[in-house]
């Protein structure tokens, strides 16, 4: 499996976009999926 890394710019950006998600009620898990992240990474990042 190939580790793509993340700027940081792009990892601020999917974090805002999670939190976007998350505040309309969307799950951890529905929220990770549609940034393109795994769960465990979503956490990771935070």
């Amino acid at each position: 499996m190939v580790r793509k890394s993340h700027t940081p710019e792009q990892i601020i950006n999917k974090l805002r976009e999670a939190e976007l998600l998350l505040n309309q009620g969307s799950t951890v898990k529905e929220a990770s999926r549609k940034i393109g992240v795994t769960e465990q990474t979503y956490y990771r990042w935070l």
